[in-house]
């Protein structure tokens, strides 16, 4: 039996239609973390998309907030990144809110509708003191503590060190105290120099931003006591004890 000319274009036609039917193209990450305060980029490559309408919708709420190069919202952070003649369509949102955590989706308006899930994190400005919690060093050496705040695109207006209960005087009578901050693309990054360090600077000495949450750590000033344990020491102290036991019994095996 033939097959008339009727049936062969409805064929072409519907075989034509499942090649160029439109496809998300995977090269973004479904995870995506931001930090409050940053700015974050959902990726979403559509591929073939003819005349097929691409839209990001919030799922917690249903909301539409973009179609096509539109926005849909009156939220002025959210907007959509299509380059010309390009098959992205990233959602971008600018200084990153707690509330803004959650599902988001990219879709096309094709029959029936297909669309990729993204999923955005957002945690809190976040200071860092880099090295171990706790530095030993010895009297009349240089303290120096770094502490990283993971904000760039809303850097923290100020930046306070906390020495115990009280903030850092670097006018004190003490001298010797200063302070080095510098803001990058990375972040901001505040250094806190102690020179010729006294016993009474031990202590906890806090790194405190103006918009982010704070870091400690704790520095002992030793007179001159355990001098493998200054400075760069990052062993716990039964590592440590655990160490020096078994270089006493490699001694004594020595002895006999």
């Amino acid at each position: 039996m033939g097959v008339s000319d009727s049936s062969k274009s409805k064929f072409v036609e519907s075989a034509k239609g499942a090649v160029e039917r439109p496809y998300f193209d995977d090269v973004g990450p479904r995870n995506v973390t931001a930090v409050v305060g940053q700015s974050t980029t959902l990726h979403c490559r559509v591929k073939r998309p003819g005349d097929r309408t691409v839209s990001w919708m919030r799922k917690r709420d249903l909301h539409i907030l973009t179609s096509s190069i539109h926005t849909y919202t009156g939220d002025a952070r959210f907007s959509v990144r299509h380059p010309e003649h390009s098959d992205d369509w990233d959602l971008r949102i600018e200084y990153v809110q707690k509330r803004d955590a959650g599902v988001y989706e990219c879709q096309v308006n094709t029959e029936p509708k297909i669309n990729m899930a993204v999923m955005l994190n957002v945690e809190d400005a976040q200071a860092t003191i880099s090295g171990p919690s706790e530095v030993f060093v010895k009297k009349g050496s240089t303290i120096s503590l770094t502490c990283s705040v993971n904000v760039h695109s809303t850097p923290p207006s100020s930046v306070l060190w906390y020495h115990g209960p009280a903030v850092v005087d670097f006018d004190s009578p003490r001298g010797g105290i200063s302070l080095e901050t510098e803001k990058t693309e990375a972040g901001t990054t505040s250094k806190l120099l102690i020179t010729k360090a006294l016993l009474s600077d031990s202590g906890n000495y806090t790194c405190v931003p103006s918009n982010a949450s704070p870091a400690s750590s704790i520095v002992h000033v030793l007179n001159g006591e355990h001098p493998a344990a200054m400075q760069t020491s990052t062993a716990s102290p039964k590592r440590q004890v655990l160490v020096m036991v078994i270089v006493s019994v490699l001694v004594l095996t020595e002895i006999r």
